[in-house]
């Protein structure tokens, strides 16, 4: 076909949909074109800036017919920054542009006989996260600064009052760059792989008030580290741990493997439901952790678990939903790739009083097979909750061959959701998926699908 559009001219459309990252989209001549910020509903004016063979991306560069639901951001670095992409969009009516995002990837690659729930929201939906990742670089006049990366770059800019961030994390994280800076301490050049701090991490416990900070440097001496951990504790009381993660790699991984304690004793707790959990510096716990329990709560009660059920809990993390389900059904096996956060599960299950249930590290796509043979002990409920590239085809030929009653999946990433549901559809059902907004102001989206045996 020809193409409708040119690079740099500007065009009046309509916007019809948006799509999966909250982009709008609009047709020029059945042309698809995206534009970030646009909402469905709006009339504006457009320049293109990529043209390919099948599909152009925009900028706005008028509002012509304003949406009812746009609002005014916020947030004085939310055009420049990666971290939320809907903050310009009224908060309930994010909930209904992913639930209609889900549902159309749930139409497209599973048919219009799954019901696809009303998103379930938070109720205050701010300063959510437990968990804070600052970079560490330059301004252009070359000072020390923290902040978030520029949305598809790694230009640090400055954070000021993040509102989805836990607001004690960003103090800390500014006291401890204003440290810096008074002590000439060196901060990491992505380019040259010069300079000792990298990242500042941190975590907090919600419930329990406790806080980690973990510093992230380019070498294993840090000379200064006593006294900037005794520094961060005397102005943060609630500051539990300090710790020093070494990571000497030129990579985008944040944390390192190798962690040394400062101060403390390299854990916090936090309290999700009726459950207490350790949480170590590499250790996966769920950033909300607000919406993890409604999320692990929906999730059970709509899988209807049973006193003899045995269940496997897949990619298991530090245990979180292995442990809630566990006083719903005979017995439970959790498998996590990451050692130390097997470690921090089986520690949980004992801080808990919890006898039924048994942790293994291992990669899932190799052990699950064996661990099932080893303990001869078949499942009839397993809960999948994989990273964001879904199940790989060992594991989802392994659920095949075992057969299990029932499948929960859990997935931060929609698309694979569908996909994989797609290749157990022969053998499994599914009546409804259950969005769940994690993160929200952002276009991720949670979701939990029960699929049963036919």
């Amino acid at each position: 076909m020809d193409i409708p559009v040119k690079k740099n001219e500007e065009y009046v459309v309509d916007i019809i949909d948006n799509g999966c990252e909250g982009e709008g989209v609009a047709k020029i001549h059945d042309f698809t074109i995206f534009i970030k910020g646009a909402l469905k509903g709006e009339k504006c004016k457009i320049q293109i800036l990529k043209v390919t063979s099948s599909y152009a991306f925009a900028k706005i560069v008028q509002i012509i017919e304003k949406s009812q639901y746009r609002v005014e951001p916020d947030c004085e670095t939310y055009k420049r920054c990666g971290g939320c992409n809907l903050r310009h969009v009224d908060y309930d009516k994010t909930l209904e542009m992913k639930e209609r995002m889900v549902e159309n990837l749930v139409r497209r690659n599973l048919g219009d006989n799954i019901k696809v729930k009303p998103t379930l929201g938070m109720g205050n939906p701010y300063n959510y996260r437990n968990k804070a990742q600052f970079p560490v670089g330059v301004d252009k006049h070359n000072n020390p600064v923290i902040g978030v990366f520029a949305n598809r770059t790694h230009e640090i800019i400055p954070i000021k009052n993040c509102l989805i961030q836990n607001a004690y994390s960003e103090q800390i994280a500014k006291y401890i760059i204003d440290y810096a800076k008074e002590h000439n301490i060196s901060v990491y050049d992505e380019k040259s792989g010069k300079g000792l701090l990298r990242h500042i991490v941190i975590k907090v416990g919600v419930q329990t008030d406790e806080i980690m900070v973990v510093l992230v440097i380019n070498d294993r001496k840090f000379s200064r580290e006593k006294e900037l951990a005794e520094n961060i504790i005397k102005e943060f009381p609630r500051v539990k741990t300090v710790i020093k993660n070494i990571n000497l790699k030129n990579t985008n991984v944040i944390l390192g493997k190798e962690n040394d304690v400062i101060f403390g004793d390299g854990y916090i707790y936090d309290i999700l439901g009726e459950y207490k959990f350790k949480i170590s510096p590499l250790s996966f716990y769920q950033v909300n952790p607000v919406q993890a329990e409604a999320l692990y709560y929906t999730a059970l009660e709509n899988a209807s678990l049973k006193k003899d059920d045995v269940l496997y809990d897949l990619y298991c993390g530090i245990g979180t939903i292995g442990i809630f389900a566990s006083k719903f059904v005979k017995k439970v096996y959790g498998i996590e790739i990451v050692e130390e956060a097997i470690r921090d599960a089986k520690e949980n299950a004992r801080l808990n009083n919890i006898e039924n249930i048994e942790f293994f590290a291992g990669d899932v796509e190799k052990v699950f097979n064996d661990i099932v043979s080893q303990k001869n002990d078949i499942p009839n409920v397993v809960v999948v909750d994989p990273p964001r590239k879904g199940l790989d085809r060992n594991t989802i030929d392994s659920l095949i061959r075992l057969k299990p009653e029932k499948i929960i999946y859990i997935s931060c990433n929609p698309a694979t959701m569908v996909r994989d549901i797609a290749l157990l559809r022969d053998w499994y059902e599914m009546g409804e998926v259950q969005p769940v907004d994690m993160f929200p102001f952002t276009n991720h989206i949670e979701n939990i699908a029960i699929l049963k045996l036919r």
